[in-house]
């Protein structure tokens, strides 16, 4: 009986489970993951709510936040207003093409620049997700040729199946691959028509 409980107490006593400490080597503890999951997430939103409740978070902060929300919805409206202002007024319009035609071309570059700075890293991002849905369409072109084979195997004629085999080459549908219940009809109709 010594032996019995000296195993079991080194097995599951001593405040310790040494077979789920062994499989903790291979396997992660689920719950021991989700605890650290939620403790992460607390922690993550805690500094959200510090950030953005706090007194620190002054009037010059929401003023600032704001002028940062501007420059794309103005760049846009800013365009639109610029064709609607060369469509009632062009004489006004083009005098003031006239004066960014006198910008010299160092301004330009520097503007070019601040600009793809301000949106380049969104550009970034939408063109990654743009080449991953392009990569996505292409890995799935082998399922659509073998929809269109199996597509063009019906349109073949009727009661003439052709095989993914025959179809990719270019064979025909032997006798024996007709439909007997065809091949019999087809016989009726032949001699019914003589």
């Amino acid at each position: 009986m010594g032996l019995i409980e000296r195993f079991l107490t080194l097995m599951f006593g001593g405040g310790r489970n040494a077979l789920s400490q062994t499989a903790e080597v291979f396997r992660e503890n689920a719950e021991r993951q989700a605890h650290r999951e939620a403790v992460l997430r607390s922690a993550a939103l805690g500094q959200f709510q510090d950030e953005f409740s706090n007194p620190p978070y002054t009037r010059f902060d929401r003023f600032i936040d704001g002028l940062n929300r501007l420059p794309r919805p103005m760049l846009a409206f800013g365009t639109i207003g610029l064709f609607v202002s060369a469509m009632i007024e062009p004489i006004w319009f083009a005098s003031r093409m006239q004066g960014i035609a006198l910008v010299p071309q160092p301004l330009w570059w520097l503007l070019g620049a601040i600009v793809s700075f301000y949106f380049g890293a969104r550009h970034q991002v939408k063109g990654q997700a743009f080449q991953r849905e392009i990569a996505q369409t292409l890995a799935r072109a082998p399922d659509v040729a073998r929809d269109l084979a199996d597509l063009q195997a019906l349109k073949v004629g009727a009661g003439h199946m052709l095989s993914a085999e025959q179809l990719a080459s270019g064979g025909e549908a032997s006798a024996e691959d007709k439909n007997p219940a065809l091949n019999d009809w087809d016989q009726e109709q032949g001699s019914a028509g003589r």
